[in-house]
């Protein structure tokens, strides 16, 4: 009887041991057809592992002072309202845009491909049949990858392996010591610009606007360090081609502000028709939330402030400057010169902008939150007339007081760029 239930518990830990084997195998499949990465871990990495407890999301990691420093704020954050220049020229150095990969990139061995083919299979897949070949090891980061036909593609080794990535919209980089070939969607760079505080500004805004919020700016060296996909890569890069031949950009001054109303019929918009003259607004458009009116200086942002106590107190929320490329979004956050304590804390101005003939601006503005889009206007402007958006009930950014309303007001500015070879000093 021992003797049976000695084999059975033989029996029972050789089956466990062979389940155990095939778990542990079965993230590799035959053939080479999955890649597998940062799976292995040395020996003594397990010898004291742990389970820590999971963290309350709520805790307090950095004090909110801390969080409120910004190396932008000097230079975003203050506009002078009173000395509005309408066509701004901004100096440069004479050094062009450069824009490198961050991280080891050896070169790819000189190696000759002759008719390599394969048929409808994972980019990880075929790259990893020419790896094989070469006798490199393939680490795909993020896959799987899109499906790609070939059919006896031929050139050097770095050809093909640029033409399957690229056909896939993945980076790769080649590591000489490991002899691995690293495949990912996203990788880092380093945009080095000319020193023009201006300038790397407005590069921060169209890398906002492209959905890049994970940056390191170097103010001293002006650089940016930032992580990306293909698609985006290619348009700064285009971006970069452009800003060789001396663009004029798009600047916009935005002050926002909320209104608390003194009566409970709020703000009486009609009254700008009898407190300013006809024609200072041009246009009046109506969003899905909120009117966007495009009015002349006659209406000032300190003459609008004035219109608008009669009715109502008024409160700071932010004022700040981005930059706007033609062709290109742009991206100012409000609460990057508000405090964190405001519920528009979480609005964001969008802005595309295109310069047509005799100084007319085209501009898509767009407002969202964190909380997906708001509302989004189309309007073509002359320069020397601004927007005001007006309309918007504070309560659609957090909770508020019935009658609340928050204010954008717009100025659009033309910089143009000027390459020099003097000295420039860094002012905005």
């Amino acid at each position: 009887m021992n003797s049976f239930r000695f084999y059975k518990n033989i029996r029972f830990f050789l089956l466990a041991a062979v389940a155990a084997a095939l778990v542990s195998c079965n993230i590799y499949q035959k053939d080479g057809e999955t890649i597998i990465t940062g799976t292995s871990v040395d020996g003594s990495a397990t010898d004291n592992f742990m389970i820590l407890p999971q963290e309350d999301p709520y805790m307090l990691r950095t004090t909110f002072r801390a969080n409120d420093l910004d190396l932008e704020t000097p230079l975003r954050c203050n506009v002078n309202w009173k000395t509005q220049e309408m066509v701004q020229i901004l100096p440069h150095n004479n050094i062009s845009f450069k824009i490198e990969k961050n991280g080891i990139d050896d070169p790819l061995p000189d190696l000759e491909i002759r008719g390599f083919s394969f048929d409808n299979i994972p980019a990880e897949q075929a790259l990893l049949k020419l790896t094989e070949e070469a006798g490199m090891t393939l680490v795909a980061k993020d896959a799987p990858y899109p499906v790609l036909y070939g059919k006896n593609l031929n050139g050097s080794f770095k050809e093909v392996v640029d033409m399957l990535t690229r056909s896939a919209d993945l980076f790769y980089r080649y590591d000489a010591k490991t002899n691995s070939l690293i495949l990912s969607r996203r990788a880092g760079f380093t945009l080095y610009a000319p020193s023009s505080r201006t300038l790397l500004l407005g590069f921060l805004d169209i890398l906002r606007g492209a959905g890049i919020t994970d940056m390191i700016t170097n103010w001293r060296d002006y650089t940016i360090a930032f992580e990306t996909n293909l698609e985006t890569l290619d348009k700064i890069k285009e971006l970069i081609g452009e800003f060789e031949d001396n663009p004029t950009l798009v600047m916009y001054d935005v002050s926002v502000f909320r209104v608390i109303a003194k009566e409970p019929c709020g703000v009486v918009w009609n009254d700008l028709l009898k407190d300013f003259k006809f024609g200072s607004i041009a246009t009046a458009q109506t969003g899905v939330i909120g009117r966007i009116l495009t009015v002349t200086n006659d209406i000032s942002l300190e003459k609008l402030r004035q219109f608008v106590s009669k009715y109502a107190t008024i409160q700071d929320i932010s004022e700040g400057r981005f930059i706007v490329p033609t062709r290109w979004f742009s991206r100012f956050d409000v609460g990057r010169c508000g405090k964190l304590s405001n519920t528009e804390y979480s609005l964001s101005i969008l802005a595309k902008a295109g310069i047509e003939k005799n100084n007319r601006i085209l501009s898509e503005i767009t407002l969202d939150t964190t909380e997906g889009e708001i509302t989004r206007f189309k309007s073509r402007s002359r320069l020397g007339e601004n927007f005001l958006i007006i309309g918007l009930p504070s309560e659609i950014f957090g909770e508020a007081t019935q009658g609340t309303e928050t204010i954008v007001y717009i100025v659009p500015r033309l910089v143009r760029l000027l390459k020099t070879d003097e000295k420039i000093k860094n002012q905005i």
